[in-house]
């Protein structure tokens, strides 16, 4: 069934959404304000990621880097050190690229329209519209996947994700456009969910065309994989490996060496769970004398815990060396 709204249903629509939301909305910090630099960090750090793992990082990141244009000036390392353990490191080398081009190029002043940001590294539609409608209230919905599936539900239809931006576009309450926005997006992370929607809360119950009936996507099987690595230590030191500047996944982060194999049968000394995207890993971390690494490739170097914390890790690196005993 598809559903045809009135002007007199989509302003009522409008106004139940954003009373919910008022209500309803989580206290999370990057809505304290509608800072341009702290709207667009946060929706960067929430591309494909969970808020409750943005949180920290979220936090570290602005008192490390307050301004935009302390950003700029810093080094890449260091916004990356920063970031590990967030993933898809690519933002963070687009999010530092863009803050030079915003301290240097345009003076610290910040792009004001959806059409502007588009201009910048690592925005592309969704993140534009996002950030000029929440912080200069441009009136430009959005659409994430949140979004999407609230609008499918709503109109009883998968059309695409075109449809879904001219469907959000004919919604949008353009006096409110930045609320109306992170509602939409709120009602989908927490009552419009991908499995178990919770209808009878729902502030757009009324207008909805499904009402939760074949709610539920079906899931790919997730992935699951094998890691092993091994943890050599010299003198308080541990010995870490970069990947190589070209490589496709977190170029230039350091990790612990890959083992080939489960290092002769041996029991390992740590194990645990890393998940990402769509596959789970179960990592292996086995003891290994240094001498093993004597002639270690040019890309391995030792560190003291005070170094390694300052370094680009990968998130499973990091994760593995903070479970380690002192």
């Amino acid at each position: 069934m598809d559903l045809t709204l009135t002007p007199a249903a989509i302003r009522k629509l409008r106004h139940a959404l954003l009373t919910w939301y008022e209500e309803h909305r989580r206290e999370l910090p990057w809505r304290r304000d509608a800072d341009p630099y702290r709207v667009w960090v946060s929706e960067i750090m929430l591309q494909q990621t969970r808020v409750a793992a943005v949180m920290d990082h979220y936090a570290r990141f602005l008192k490390k880097f307050p301004t935009v244009q302390i950003l700029a000036a810093a080094r890449e390392a260091s916004v990356l050190a920063v970031w590990s353990g967030l993933g898809y490191y690519q933002r963070a080398r687009r999010v530092h690229q863009a803050a030079k081009l915003i301290a240097r190029q345009r003076r610290g002043i910040f792009p004001r329209t959806a059409e502007e940001w588009r201009e910048l590294p690592g925005i592309g539609r969704y993140t534009a519209a996002a950030i000029a409608s929440i912080a200069f209230g441009e009136a430009v919905a959005v659409v994430d996947g949140n979004v999407e599936r609230v609008i499918e539900r709503m109109f009883g239809a998968a059309e695409g994700r075109e449809a879904a931006w001219q469907r959000a576009e004919s919604l949008l309450d353009r006096e409110r456009p930045g609320d109306f926005n992170q509602a939409m997006m709120e009602l989908g992370a927490t009552v419009c969910a991908p499995r178990a929607p919770q209808c009878p809360m729902c502030p757009l119950h009324d207008w909805c065309a499904s009402r939760g009936a074949n709610s539920a996507r079906p899931q790919p099987a997730r992935k699951r994989k094998q890691l092993i690595y091994g943890l050599a230590r010299r003198n308080g030191s541990v010995l870490l490996v970069q990947r190589p500047a070209n490589a496709s996944l977190m170029a230039g982060m350091w990790e612990l060496p890959a083992l080939p194999d489960a290092h002769n049968g041996a029991e390992p000394m740590a194990k645990l769970r890393h998940a990402i995207t769509d596959t789970d890993y179960e990592v292996s971390v086995f003891t290994v004398a240094p001498a093993k690494f004597h002639a270690a490739a040019a890309n391995a170097r030792w560190f003291v815990q005070r170094q390694w914390e300052r370094l680009p890790l990968t998130g499973l690196a990091r994760k593995i060396l903070r479970r380690l005993p002192a």
